[in-house]
């Protein structure tokens, strides 16, 4: 098969798109002809070492297609648990960057109706995430303020939709004031830029008082206006630290505030099972931002890496 694999750690420079053994199912496995993968930052870290995995690996862990030797059309859920252990596709495991996966028969779901390949690979890492963050984790209610730093990224853009689907009323942020009329189109009901608003009174304005609910994955860029735009008991919800993981450590306003600090990390098949539904049902969009055939994935790493997408970008597999 052909597939994106890398034999170092590095650059874009170090995809590889070559000859690829195929996968061999193992017991209770499916394999999954694909037609399209997505990439997350997690596909960036694994090639640049961050941890550093097995080589050569095929990375990527979302993806779409059909089973082999069959016209069923479906879609992977790459949160694989094993012995009471999670293990990401294309992290532990060879990934969707390729013409063939094999995956456990109960991770792979029809593709819901209406959807293309390419927004079925689209959502399932950054939804599922997105879900576990404001379900199980913030108990986001209908009617509540939630703040999403950083739209167009792919567990913001999630996060938005699936908190509109969840009647909540949503504020975005970005540098870009495009991805901002974006959000706007996609029912944010509050649009800020973060390098030239106040975002901090901004959100206090618009919700009388402060975000219940702040999903943040930025780290030491927003953790300082994080806290402060939480109203008193709100809820903070973090999934990870794209600028850095060692934020301003303003303490005293979480005891202050009476705030709650939530990780939260993936999810469970239930989980899954939550964002699935409410993008079946036609409640929770799925944004694409943009898609490159597989041999073109170096570009697509790159774009990615400028953070220039509003959404996911999206792999082809002919």
């Amino acid at each position: 098969m052909k597939a994106i694999r890398i034999h170092e750690d590095g650059g874009p420079e170090v995809l590889r798109y070559e000859d690829a053994p195929d996968p061999e199912p193992g017991d209770g496995d499916v394999l999954v002809e694909l037609r399209a993968a997505s990439l997350n930052h997690l596909d960036v870290w694994m090639r640049k070492g961050l941890p550093s995995v097995p080589k050569p690996r095929v990375l990527g862990a979302d993806g779409a297609g059909v089973i082999a030797g069959t016209d069923e059309r479906v879609v992977i859920n790459p949160a694989i648990l094993e012995n009471g252990k999670m293990h990401i596709v294309g992290e532990t495991r060879d990934g969707t960057h390729a013409e063939l996966v094999a995956i456990p028969r109960e991770y792979v779901h029809p593709i819901p109706d209406g959807l293309t390949f390419e927004e079925a690979a689209a959502f399932p890492l950054v939804f599922e995430t997105a879900y576990r963050m404001l379900v199980p984790r913030a108990q986001v209610q209908p009617g509540e303020w939630v703040l999403v730093w950083g739209i167009g990224g792919g567990v913001a853009t999630a996060a938005l939709s699936l908190a509109k689907a969840l009647g909540a009323r949503v504020i975005v942020t970005s540098s870009s004031d495009e991805k901002l009329a974006r959000a706007r189109e996609l029912g944010a009901d509050g649009a800020l830029n973060h390098e030239t608003d106040d975002v901090v009174a901004a959100v206090k304005e618009l919700t009388g008082g402060g975000a219940h609910v702040v999903v943040d994955d930025v780290g030491e860029a927003t953790w300082k206006r994080t806290l402060d735009a939480a109203r008193p008991e709100g809820r903070v919800v973090v999934c990870g630290a794209t600028t850095g993981p060692n934020p301003p450590a303003a303490l005293h306003r979480i005891w202050w505030k009476q705030l709650t600090v939530l990780g939260s990390t993936m999810g469970s098949p239930a989980d899954f099972r939550g964002a699935y539904d409410l993008i079946a049902a036609g409640k929770a969009p799925v944004v694409v931002d943009s898609v490159f055939p597989l041999a073109e994935a170096r570009a697509a790493h790159e774009r990615l890496e400028r953070g220039e997408q509003f959404g996911k970008i999206v792999l082809t597999i002919p």
